[in-house]
């Protein structure tokens, strides 16, 4: 490089130091870059590590460690000093070096705080190079630890640091805890596995393809780090496969996706729907609208599943009620849920039912592609863009079932088995307990999970509790007696079946598909809301069945609980209650919402027992508690297979 030609580059970089330098005094400002010292005067820190060489991204480098000549550089490093001064004339020197045969060999010294670097020596090079627009910068680093907080910033640090242990990577960001593990679990790194250094040039590849893409698309300056949308888009498009995209199919790909993106940074907001949607297209577009196929996405074999055989009793009600006005497949997909929907597309489908919350991810996927086509996914609180989840409110029959039970539990001690910690399962748990403290108020609750090693019922009948709510009826056949429903077992072991909340599937599929006929697919479909179909005993989706059996006054109160919630004269929450430390949740003056409901945490205090801890679970139970779990955002990730 001529002389000429690093004095024309000192000018350009002098234009951008005090275009920049004005716009931060037009907003008041600070225009010089941060001074570590002066930041720290007040601030608690635990001591120092040094860090040795490291590539550090020229973004992070935001100041310097003393002030210095401070007033010698904006706050983006370019210049601002006069070209006929000494600096000037250094800086010019640099420049020459940099693109010359010597070039700007000297590492900077630096010190690093919470992931952004303060130059201690070599503010020079850092703005030659900057100038430039150099990705990285060689420097020497000493980090400054912070003293522990239960501030967000530091423990996100603290993540982060553990992360940097491994990977030795600076250039990932993420705006909420847990970020950094899931980020290693889906990339299928162990926690505590060094990252080769072709791992690291591999995955800092990608990441900067990603990001680029981010930054072109989030035009809308949401308040996410590129790492918070890559793990969203990581659970869609796994490593394996992005690393094969090219820079054009990740930007088309992330921005199939930004519907997601968005939610993300709204905190993923969950519309719910209570009851089916009404709407009519016009004439000429009911005419010209393609025929309904209404799609069937099985995970396991009906033959084998009760889930699944509930859900194809739903089918083949739907099949009596519409099979004449529309199309309707059902298809089993084992391991291959893309390619099953995929073909059910390619076959016309333009409705498709997963009917396990476990095909999200593929749901997902599929949904970003085909923007014609509606997707269900049967889960509660997906909080996912174009496609709509679906489940029961079983808790408005759970508390029926609870004041059945309570009137018909002699000895005040009711069994209750519990399936999953998952949303919607404690409201179920609690309105039980309401229900029984309503015709019982000695009643007290032992509760057990069949997602823990033991026998529940046998465990209950050796304490000496004989009436015993177990699973729901999902419209699947048979059952063993006391798999299923509100019983009571006699000293002669015969089982008395008193009540069962009932799960109608086929209601809410035949309803869902009329609605879809009068206002089309896209009626039903919101590429820019995450949507869930939450629908209870008014819809007749839920039901209680209760058995002849019981007392006639007990039957009496069933049916007229039954009634006044369907009229929504009573809510089975709006009461006095306290949990099991005694604290009031509600004062009794007021109804909780359907988030509340959702994602309740706590338990009544006539319930004895707990929610039981991720690491407790069976393990065949843990893959659905990650998805719907009322703790979900707090599981550790699962390491997988290495992806990289």
């Amino acid at each position: 490089m001529s002389r000429a030609e690093a004095i024309e580059q000192y000018n350009t970089a002098l234009k951008l130091g005090k275009k920049y330098y004005s716009a931060c005094m037009a907003q008041g400002q600070y225009p010089y870059p941060q001074v570590l010292d002066k930041m720290l005067e007040n601030t608690p820190t635990a001591g120092t590590v040094n860090l040795g060489l490291v590539d550090i991204p020229t973004d992070r480098i935001v100041g310097t460690y003393a002030e210095g000549r401070k007033s010698a550089f904006a706050g983006n490093f370019m210049p601002l000093l006069d070209p006929s001064s000494e600096f000037a004339d250094k800086w010019i020197n640099l420049c020459e070096a940099h693109l010359g045969e010597i070039g700007i060999r000297d590492p900077i010294t630096c010190y690093e705080y919470l992931g952004k670097f303060y130059v201690q020596e070599g503010n020079k090079r850092v703005s030659v190079l900057k100038s430039y627009e150099a990705v990285t910068i060689p420097g020497n680093v000493m980090r400054i630890i912070p003293a522990p907080s239960e501030e967000p910033e530091i423990q996100r640090y603290g993540e982060f640091m553990k992360f940097y242990k491994v990977s030795r990577l600076y250039i990932v960001d993420f705006t909420q805890l847990g970020g950094y593990a899931k980020l290693l679990a889906a990339l299928g790194m162990d926690p505590e596995q060094e990252w080769e250094e072709e791992t690291r040039r591999a995955f800092s590849t990608d990441y900067r393809r990603f990001a680029a893409s981010f930054d072109k698309l989030n035009t809308e300056k949401l308040p996410l780090a590129p790492g918070d949308a890559l793990l969203s888009f990581l659970k869609v498009h796994p490593y394996t496969e992005m690393q094969k995209m090219t820079s054009t199919e990740i930007h088309t790909a992330l921005e199939a996706l930004w519907p997601d993106i968005r939610l993300l940074a709204q905190g993923e907001p969950i519309s719910v729907a209570t009851q089916p949607e009404k709407k009519e297209m016009g004439l000429l577009t009911r005419i010209l609208a393609p025929k309904l196929h209404v799609a069937f996405i099985y995970n396991f074999d009906p033959q084998v599943s009760p889930w699944a055989a509930g859900h194809q009793q739903g089918q083949q009600y739907l099949e009596e009620k519409l099979g004449g006005t529309v199309q309707i497949s059902a298809h089993l997909c084992g391991d291959s849920a893309d390619e099953t929907m995929e073909t059910a597309i390619a076959q016309g489908a333009n409705v498709l039912f997963a009917t396990t919350p476990t095909l999200i991810d593929a749901c997902r996927r599929v949904a970003a592609k085909h923007k014609n086509v509606a997707v269900y996914n049967c889960s509660l609180s997906m909080p996912y863009a174009g496609v709509r989840s679906y489940y029961c409110r079983v808790f408005e029959g759970k508390f029926i079932a609870g004041a059945v039970c309570g009137a018909m539990a002699g000895n005040d001690r009711i069994g209750y088995v519990a399936n999953y910690p998952i949303m919607g399962v404690p409201a179920a748990i609690n309105a039980f307990a309401l229900g029984a403290k309503l015709t019982n108020p000695r009643a007290r609750i032992s509760l057990k999970w069949s997602c823990l090693p033991g026998n529940p019922v046998r465990e209950f009948l050796n304490d000496g509790i004989s009436v015993v709510s177990n699973r729901d009826e999902d419209g699947a056949k048979p059952y063993l007696a006391w798999e299923l429903g509100l019983y009571q077992i006699n000293p002669d072991g015969k089982v008395c079946m008193l009540a069962s909340a009932q799960w109608n599937w086929g209601i809410f599929y035949e309803k869902t598909v009329a609605s879809i006929i009068s206002g089309g697919v896209e009626a039903l479909r919101d590429s820019n809301h995450a949507i869930t179909d939450w629908w209870g005993i008014d819809t007749g989706v839920v039901d209680v069945d209760i058995s002849a059996a019981l007392p006639s006054g007990v039957r009496h109160l069933a049916d007229i609980l039954k009634k006044d919630i369907a009229g929504g004269r009573l809510h089975p929450f709006h009461s006095f209650i306290q949990d099991q430390s005694g604290a009031v949740i509600n004062d009794g003056t007021r109804d909780f919402s359907l988030e509340e409901l959702m994602r309740m945490p706590w338990l009544c205090g006539n319930i004895d027992g707990s929610i039981p801890a991720f690491d407790d679970l069976l393990p065949q139970s843990r893959n659905l508690v990650r998805l719907l779990g009322i703790y979900r955002d707090t599981i550790p990730p699962e390491t997988k297979e290495a992806a990289i």
